[in-house]
């Protein structure tokens, strides 16, 4: 990934020493009075300047805890919240959404935050396990585009403040594969088993299954999912390597392909790997938008909202354009990078990866809140997983 580094190494951390100690004599926002380090103190590791939070928001919390997807969050946004706010950002990860919620239902894990995606949202705010967002609090809210608002599973808009979108289709290696494949069927082909990478997705893996044989990617007929077991048994058993961690590395490495895999991965495989491509599925791709919700009884909730607010600033939020590329919702990060890092922006924009193409959206599947028919899905991949 790309860092930018403005001071030499020494003194950067000695800039991080002096805005720690200072830190940590205050609790609230840090905005350079009252024996609070300056702004130029407050630099981090890779070098990137914080920005001021603005507005600045009161909090009496120590830390903060966060359960997030695996490599979605910029380390420079962590580290500066953590200066500027003094307080302790700590982070477990998951790679699936069935992985996240798992650990919730189970309890025992005091999380301020958790980061689902569209398809268990709703089964999150079913069951109890998230809390309505006060807006008041969330002045940077404002930020959000509102082709991105309400998350799906949210319909209300009460429980998700958006975090990223993104598309799940096909990627490949051009000097690999000389025949650009077009259908999800084309995953079928002889040729590419033990050649491909998929990110470890039960619900859209059995979608593209489902889409194969011409059925409903959000079906709650059992029948449906009988049906395709067996086509579904044959593309899992051609895929090389799961991997829901970092999909591109094995695309880069030459390990695989082919896969399927979500479009950031993709893009930032493309920029090690220039003969790396994308394709939308003739049947449509797969889309997803993810969010944070603010989980029942969260011990940290005004650390929680102060790290809302100051993730959604333009002048943080453009990050994710640099490390986790995905479609990007937040309206002011566009602005900022549009005029502060135009190299970036215009890759953004002018890639149909990351910019996903209107008709692609339009034509593409949304992976819905199953209820109870969920129990079918999941019988059906361990059993075809552990075939």
């Amino acid at each position: 990934m790309i860092r930018f580094s403005f001071l030499q190494p020494g003194a950067v951390a000695g800039l991080i020493v002096l805005g720690l100690m200072a830190a940590a004599c205050v609790r609230g926002p840090v905005n350079g009075g009252g024996g609070a380090p300056t702004a130029a103190a407050r630099v981090a590791s890779s070098g990137f300047l914080c920005p001021e939070p603005s507005p600045g928001i009161d909090v009496s919390s120590s830390e903060l805890n966060l359960f997030v997807w695996t490599e979605y969050i910029p380390q420079d946004i962590v580290e500066c919240f953590e200066m500027v706010y003094g307080i302790k950002v700590n982070r477990d990860e998951f790679s699936s959404n069935e992985e996240m919620y798992a650990k919730l239902a189970a309890g025992g894990a005091a999380y301020d935050l958790a980061q689902p995606s569209d398809y268990i949202i709703g089964a999150m705010i079913r069951n109890g396990m998230a809390q309505k967002l006060d807006m008041s609090k969330l002045p940077n809210f404002a930020n959000i585009d509102p082709a991105y608002f309400p998350v799906p599973g949210d319909e209300s808009g009460d429980y998700v403040v958006p975090y990223q979108a993104g598309t799940q289709a096909i990627v490949y290696d051009s000097a690999a594969v000389p025949v650009p494949p077009r259908s999800w069927n084309d995953l079928w082909n002889p040729d590419f088993a033990g050649r491909m990478v998929f990110v470890d997705d039960m619900r859209s893996v059995i979608g593209i299954a489902l889409l194969a044989e011409g059925r409903d990617p959000n079906t709650t007929a059992p029948a449906d999912l009988e049906a395709i077991k067996p086509r579904l048994a044959e593309l899992v058993r051609a895929v090389k390597l799961f991997d829901s961690d970092s999909p591109k590395t094995a695309l880069i490495a030459g390990d695989a392909d082919i896969g399927y895999v979500w479009n950031a991965e993709a893009e930032l495989a493309f920029r090690e790997k220039g003969a790396i491509r994308y394709v939308f599925p003739e049947e449509g791709s797969f889309l997803f938008q993810d969010g944070y919700v603010l989980l029942m009884n969260a011990p940290h909730a005004d650390a929680a909202y102060a790290w809302l607010n100051y993730s959604l600033q333009g002048d943080t939020f453009w990050l994710m354009l640099r490390d986790f590329p995905y479609t990007m919702p937040n309206r002011a990060a566009l602005d900022y990078a549009k005029e502060h890092q135009p190299d970036l922006y215009n890759a953004y924009i002018n890639s149909p990866i990351t910019n996903t193409p209107p008709e692609a959206w339009a034509a593409g599947h949304t992976i819905s809140d199953v209820g109870e028919a969920l129990v079918f899905y999941d019988r059906l991949w361990t059993e075809v997983k552990g075939g």
